[in-house]
């Protein structure tokens, strides 16, 4: 049995029957079970019918007359066709036009049919004496007053391939049914309803209605919308190769019927029929509805009141898409995180003015010893920490590079740490300098002072990192900055180290065949400057003389000995040396001698390690004249097993209490002596120096950016709208995505390059990674990243100025403009922004890349590879839905999937129509359609892909701080 919707109130009024076949029983009441077509309402005689529908059932069409006769107007069934004229001589009156003859065309026409009426009429001009104009008048524009009846052709080239003959299309539009002449005959429907039938050859196919209808000018909006397909008509099962019943009666949700202006020659007007479904299907104008007629039959004081404006609602506009909750809300945390950021530099700028209003005072003043008893270091060499076993001095399966070792150097002082390679020196000077370490340290270090309760300790590393773009007073005046010290600082430490005359010469980079700079003692001086800027309280070196001629090394020294004695500030110096000459070694004041991780000596320089090792007696004799630094290097090469039994009963006979005691860590400087926002200012400045002195990079990606923007451009030349067309506007927006993708590689070995000068600067405190990391995503993304990224997308040089490398001419055309893109500035702007986003994400993948390998090749080959999956799963090249289930899921994790899917349907967004042939027929049909079927991108999903590719960059973003903080560290 068929459903049958029923509302009684008093057990009378039964309204709304759709279809039934038996009778229903219904409280106490019995109705026989009838079929009102057209949305009808029952009655207990019959149906109450739509204007111009009539019969039983409301199946049959008004043949002539006018609406004011209501269900006196003459019928003719709608089985054997109808038509305005036919032969059989149904035909519409003079003034009247439209499916049953509903549309009126002239005043004269309403105001004849009301009189038409006799005595009746008179109810309908109203009081005289009220002063109104109670006269008929028709209202033939799209706006609706009361009740209008409207009728179009439907002439759609697709449609009619399948469908040859004429289409006409009848909507009632009911606003205000009391201000209609005669409510429920002139007018149907409560309102803010509308009602509809398609009509092929005066053949009625299907019927709709929709309510909450809402009015904006000539456009309506209406909620609910519902539909019926008559069975076995053309479109509803008599052509079963083409039965539209499905597609028809699952229409619903919201209905718009947008039209435009009237033209004055023919009166008529064009107009959409638009919902989701039927837009996907026709684009996004919907079903085009041409030649439409309106007519409302209504007072002459209708039009001059103003209290229509009351009954008359605006609505969002008929090209508004809603949002959903979900986009909504990640708009609105997209919002919400941009403002935070804001205000963290606002925070970061006050914060600011107030530290540089207060000053900092964080120079050292010296006269800080170092002192350190029974240090050893222990390196694990056993991957599997659950069978270790341990002995009685350690580990068995680990390695001693430290053993008990222990020493002290005074303010004023400078000692020399000697030794054979391996002996431990290096090992030894980190762990005073209170290095990270990836080995066990055992014993005590400390730094006995008077007056720093918190000493701070310089150390330059055996290897000079430095930026080899800047000069050396820039370098100088960086590190400066960054310790809070002033430009007379940078030039006293200039004239002390003897580099004044080199203050505007580059530093350069003497490996790998690059541009040569400064020599290699003049870079360890700088080094060393950069760790006096700071005014250290102790200074310790890692073989500051290696690799140095012995007059470069001399003046290392002369620079070291005037440092540690300082008359104002002494300063302890210690440095590691390797194979010292005789001047050399006199320099130092105290000497430690090591041999395979033991102390030999530890003690005054000069030839008091001599007597030492005489008065021991187990060490060779020394030979007159020989360099005594030499003498002990062959000593500590091979010492007597009698001379390292001495030294280790020695150390655990006087400090066996000592010997497990954890040493203390030391950080040098215990926080940043800038704010955040000053470290990001002279990160971001010497950034800025660094791109405008090497440009080699910029030039390239520019280059590159506009050389395939005319390959792009010309290889998608005014993309047609063939279904053929539609994929190749496809493959233009992919070939931008796949080219972006590969180019950020770049990005991940600008990391990978300058991660060294990192490690050294954030080991010395020069700033924090956080400020570090922002900086050089500023730096790399606008230049490298988004200045080649609008090059490629929406201009390219001349031919001309690529030889020439000139950015003063610009050739008046575009890759966007040159594939026939959307052309407005909307669409082509939306377009833009996505490759923006995309871009972002894609940097900043790349930079977690860097971030997280130390070697760079593999890196690269990841990146590489995830390059290749993103094509794979971005839709282009395969059906989204066709990949199996077990390997389908992978598409949400691929970027470039979100940002060719929001390209794509921002392109089918603009309208774009498919006009194609297929097998001689016409198609005429939205692209969204195409879209979806080609490659399974949904019509809605911009915004989500927007959110989508925000998630990935904030993702991205974090996962790359928090891998800097983590891992991007010294590990020595």
């Amino acid at each position: 049995m068929t459903r049958v919707k029923l509302s009684v109130s008093h057990g009378e009024n039964i309204n709304r029957v759709d279809r039934t076949e038996e009778p229903i029983l219904f409280g106490t009441w019995r109705v026989q079970a009838q079929t009102c077509e057209n949305y009808g309402q029952l009655n207990r005689t019959g149906c109450d019918c739509p204007t111009g529908f009539g019969g039983p059932t409301c199946s049959e069409l008004a043949c002539g007359g006018n609406i004011f006769q209501g269900s006196q107007r003459p019928l003719t069934s709608t089985s054997s066709g109808f038509a305005n004229l036919t032969s059989s001589g149904c035909s519409c009156q003079s003034g009247w036009t439209g499916t049953a003859c509903n549309v009126c065309t002239s005043a004269n026409a309403c105001q004849n049919a009301a009189n038409g009426l006799g005595n009746s009429a008179s109810s309908l001009t109203g009081d005289d004496n009220d002063g109104l104009n109670h006269t008929l008048v028709c209202n033939t524009s799209p706006k609706v007053w009361a009740s209008s009846q409207m009728s179009c052709s439907v002439n759609n080239p697709t449609l009619q391939s399948l469908y040859p003959l004429s289409s006409t299309l009848n909507i009632i539009r009911t606003l205000n049914p009391s201000l209609s002449p005669i409510p429920n005959v002139t007018s149907f429907g409560s309102a803010g309803s509308l009602f509809a039938q398609l009509f092929y050859e005066g053949e009625e196919q299907f019927y709709c209605e929709a309510d909450s209808c809402t009015q904006d000018t000539n456009n309506w909006t209406c909620q609910n919308l519902a539909c019926v397909c008559r069975t076995n008509t053309t479109f509803c099962g008599g052509v079963p190769q083409t039965n539209l019943t499905g597609t028809i009666d699952t229409l619903s949700g919201t209905l718009e019927i947008d039209c435009g202006d009237i033209d004055n020659s023919t009166q008529q007007a064009t107009c959409g029929f638009k919902q989701s479904t039927i837009d996907s299907l026709f684009g996004s104008s919907g079903l085009v509805l041409n030649g439409c007629s309106f007519g409302e039959c209504l007072s002459q004081s209708v039009l001059d009141s103003n209290s229509t404006n009351s009954a008359t609602s605006s609505t969002t506009g008929s090209t508004r898409a809603s949002l959903g909750g979900g986009v909504i809300a990640g708009l609105a945390v997209v919002g919400g995180l941009l403002l935070a950021a804001v205000l963290f530099l606002l925070l970061g700028w006050f914060v600011q003015r107030r530290a540089r209003r207060s000053g900092h005072d964080l120079k050292g003043s010296g006269n800080v010893a170092v002192k350190w008893s029974n240090v050893s270091y222990v390196v694990q060499t056993s991957t599997n920490n659950l069978w270790k076993k341990r002995s009685s001095s350690g580990y068995s399966d680990d390695k001693v590079i430290l053993d008990s070792v222990s020493g002290h150097v005074l303010p004023g002082q400078m000692m020399a740490i000697l030794g054979p390679s391996g002996a431990g020196k290096t090992t030894l000077v980190e762990i005073l300098a209170g290095k990270h370490k990836s080995g066990s340290i055992l014993g005590h270090v400390e730094f006995p002072s008077t007056s720093q309760p918190n000493p701070r300790i310089g150390f330059v590393p055996q290897q000079d990192v430095l930026p080899p773009t800047l000069t050396v007073y820039e370098a100088l005046l960086f590190a400066a900055r960054l310790h809070v010290e002033k430009r007379s600082r940078v030039d006293a430490i200039m004239q002390k180290l003897g580099i004044d005359s080199l203050r505007d010469t580059r530093i350069g980079d003497n490996t790998n065949g690059r541009a040569r700079g400064i020599s290699g003692g003049e870079m360890r001086r700088v080094s060393i400057g950069l760790e006096l800027i700071a005014s250290p309280d102790v200074l310790i070196l890692d073989e500051p003389t290696s690799g140095l001629d012995s007059v470069s090394a001399a003046r290392v020294a002369n620079v070291l000995r005037s440092i540690a004695h300082d008359a104002s500030a002494p300063t302890a110096v210690i440095a590691s040396i390797h194979q010292p000459s005789s001047q050399l070694y006199q320099s130092f004041d105290t000497i430690l001698v090591l041999s395979h991780g033991h102390a030999l000596y530890s003690g005054p320089g000069s030839f008091a390690p001599v007597d030492y090792l005489a008065g021991t007696g187990a060490a060779p004799s020394y030979q007159q004249g020989y360099n005594v630094a030499d003498y002990l290097l062959e000593v500590a090469s091979d010492p007597p097993l009698a001379l390292l039994q001495s030294q280790s009963q020695s150390r655990h006979t006087t400090s066996r209490e000592q010997e497990e005691k954890p040493k203390r860590e030391l950080l040098g400087r215990s926080k940043y002596a800038t704010t955040f926002l000053t470290q990001l200012e002279y990160l971001s400045g010497r950034e800025w120096k660094i791109l405008k002195r090497d440009k080699t990079l910029f030039i390239t990606h520019f280059v590159v950016a506009a050389v395939l923007g005319v390959f792009c451009g010309g290889l998608y030349f005014k993309i047609n709208t063939t279904i053929a067309g539609f994929q190749s506007r496809v493959g233009c927006l992919f070939f931008l995505g796949a080219l972006i993708s590969f180019s950020s590689l770049s990005a991940l070995y600008n990391i990978v390059e300058i991660r060294p000068l990192f490690l050294r600067e954030r080991s010395a405190f020069y700033y924090s990674p956080t400020a570090w990391l922002l900086s050089r995503f500023l730096f790399d993304v606008i230049p490298l990243r988004l200045v080649p990224t609008i090059v490629v997308s929406t201009m390219y040089v001349s031919s001309s100025v690529l030889v020439s490398l000139s950015l003063t001419q610009w050739a008046n055309f575009s890759t966007y403009w040159m594939a026939g893109l959307a052309p407005d500035a909307a669409h082509f702007f939306k377009f833009l922004f996505i490759l923006v986003l995309f871009t972002l994400a894609l940097t900043l993948f790349n930079f977690l890349l860097g971030t997280l390998f130390r070697n760079g090749g593999i890196a690269i080959l990841l990146s590489a590879l995830t390059a290749l999956y993103q094509m794979t799963y971005a839709g282009f090249f395969v059906h989204l839905d066709s990949i199996p289930p077990v390997l389908r899921w992978l598409q949400w994790l691929c970027p470039l999937k979100y940002c060719l899917e929001a390209l794509s349907v921002n392109e089918v967004g603009s309208g774009l129509m498919i006009q194609d042939t297929l097998q001689g027929v016409p198609v005429d049909v939205s692209a969204a359609l195409i879209m979806n079927l080609l490659f399974g991108f949904g019509e809605n999903n911009y915004y989500r892909d927007v959110l989508v590719l925000f998630a990935f960059i904030a993702g991205f973003g974090l996962s790359v701080i928090g891998v800097v903080w983590v891992r991007v560290r010294e590990q020595r």
